[in-house]
């Protein structure tokens, strides 16, 4: 994880102390239900009230193919017991994984990979034992080599106004590896869901990042029905996440911001899923600079003494005219290291077809040939006016345009910290107007850190959970 985290950020619904996915919840609440991903067995967790937490974890037959199987926890999630008559979903499929489950009404429904055959099945349980094949998913949109977790949402479905209309469904898969700037990715499907089958609204394949380490992201449930789905996602790519240098730091791996999601439609493009940061006011520090109404020219905002090395910035660009504007009128935007002149940078133009950009191959940290350096993609303004707001925390990059009708994850492995942002307004025309508002983000992480600077949690929780685990291997 990187340095800053969002652990004091607003408390995001529905978590639990012993770590923040998991939910509190009496099984009567069925609508606030929820299940928990463990990577490293795939298990899944529901943490009810009455202390009787089940798990759907892959029972991983080796030899053998995989299936689903159940194991609870009386004691809040710290020590399993396998169910006696596991497996509750047999199969023959080598690949059958990642399991997730969601109530319906008044019964349950699981969405689970059939990875090689590219084919999402959909299983119904009044109880979480017996369990029926209602449906499959398979084959429109981007193949890919092997589909991987799944997860089916109720999505909130607001029209090109912002205006709430009514709700819709929403099946994302990741895909691994095939996605088209290679790895994995994860993809969408707005649709219609009866509690049975899922129909999607058309074949089309709809990407959820335009940048390249945005994963396999998971929903948090008990959220309340009228606000936005939040989502988190792993913030890497299978083509390099084993041989990033996050070690150096001493941290493997990161998250990404935890994310308010809805679906809208929007000129040309059509049905996009739009992200956008959970409330962040928690960790928002001082204010490094802030323009109204800024022509040509550039901002300078150093913020080396910032103890996080995180910043959050927006941008508005306002009066940008429908024709005569130039293909060069651009606002972009640079982090540099004053030390060793590394930097990523990204920017957009405001003339010919609207195209934005990310470029980290500034960064000279890392060399892997898969670790693609530079990203793109179209972003069209409303009525005049653009806006981008972004958050740099120390090795990660994450953008957001038009209020998360697009949205860019990088990481990035500089060998100094990049301290300095320089935002640059350039061939704007007359009446074309720039606000802009950069901030210091707080470090999360320093009220639990050791001495050495590290974040090593819940000894004793860890330590029972990898016990656990380890009985479960042997079980299986």
């Amino acid at each position: 994880m990187t340095r800053t985290a969002y652990s004091e950020m607003e408390t995001v619904p529905g978590t639990y102390s012993l770590s923040w996915p998991f939910p509190l919840h009496d099984i009567s609440e069925w609508l606030n239900s929820s299940l928990l991903g463990i990577f490293d067995q795939n298990i899944r967790i529901l943490t009810l009230r009455e202390k009787k937490t089940l798990a759907e974890y892959d029972a991983d037959g080796n030899p053998g193919p995989q299936t689903q199987a159940i194991a609870y926890s009386r004691d809040g999630g710290f020590h399993f017991t396998p169910y006696a008559n596991n497996p509750v979903i047999h199969s023959t499929s080598s690949q059958f994984r990642d399991p997730k489950v969601i109530r319906y009404h008044l019964h349950w429904v699981m969405v689970v990979a059939y990875s090689e055959e590219l084919t999402i099945g959909i299983y119904t349980s009044p109880d979480l034992i017996t369990w029926s094949h209602a449906s499959n998913f398979t084959l429109p949109g981007l193949l890919g080599f092997q589909w991987e977790c799944p997860n089916l949402v109720r999505m909130t479905y607001r029209d090109e106004r912002g205006h709430r209309q009514h709700d819709m469904w929403t099946l994302l898969i990741s895909i691994n590896p095939g996605a088209p700037l290679g790895g994995s990715i994860t993809e969408y499907y707005p649709g219609r869901f009866n509690g049975t089958h899922f129909e999607a609204v058309d074949s089309v394949a709809r990407i959820a990042d335009l940048g390249k380490d945005n994963y396999a992201g998971q929903f948090f449930y008990g959220t309340p029905d009228d606000e936005d789905p939040v989502f988190i996602a792993w913030a890497s790519n299978w083509e390099y996440a084993e041989s990033a240098p996050s070690d150096v730091e001493n941290w493997l791996g990161a998250m990404t911001l935890p994310r308010r999601t809805y679906l809208t439609k929007t000129e040309r493009v059509g049905w996009k899923w739009v992200n956008y940061p959970y409330n962040m006011r928690p960790i928002m520090g001082e204010t490094l600079a802030a323009h109204e109404r800024h022509a040509n020219g550039n901002v300078t905002v150093d913020f080396s003494h910032v103890t996080s090395n995180a910043v959050y910035w927006e941008a508005n660009v306002t009066g940008i005219p429908k024709q005569g504007i130039s293909k060069l009128a651009a606002l972009k935007f640079k982090f540099v290291s004053p030390v060793t002149a590394e930097y990523i940078r990204g920017g957009y133009y405001l003339g010919g077809l609207s195209q934005f950009y990310l470029d980290r191959g500034g960064a000279k940290g890392f060399d892997n040939v898969f670790f693609t350096d530079k990203f793109s993609a179209s972003s069209l303004g409303q009525n005049g006016s653009w806006s981008m707001s972004g958050v740099l925390d120390r090795s990660m990059l994450e953008v957001f345009l038009e209020g998360g009708i697009d949205s860019g994850t990088v990481t990035f492995f500089p060998t100094w910290p990049l301290t300095l942002m320089v935002l640059d307004m350039c061939d704007l025309p007359k009446g074309v107007h720039v606000s802009i508002r950069v901030n210091a983000l707080k470090s999360s992480w320093a009220g639990m850190e050791s001495r050495d600077g590290l974040v090593y949690g819940n000894q004793s929780t860890k330590n029972m959970a990898s016990e656990d685990i380890n009985h479960l291997l042997r079980w299986v």
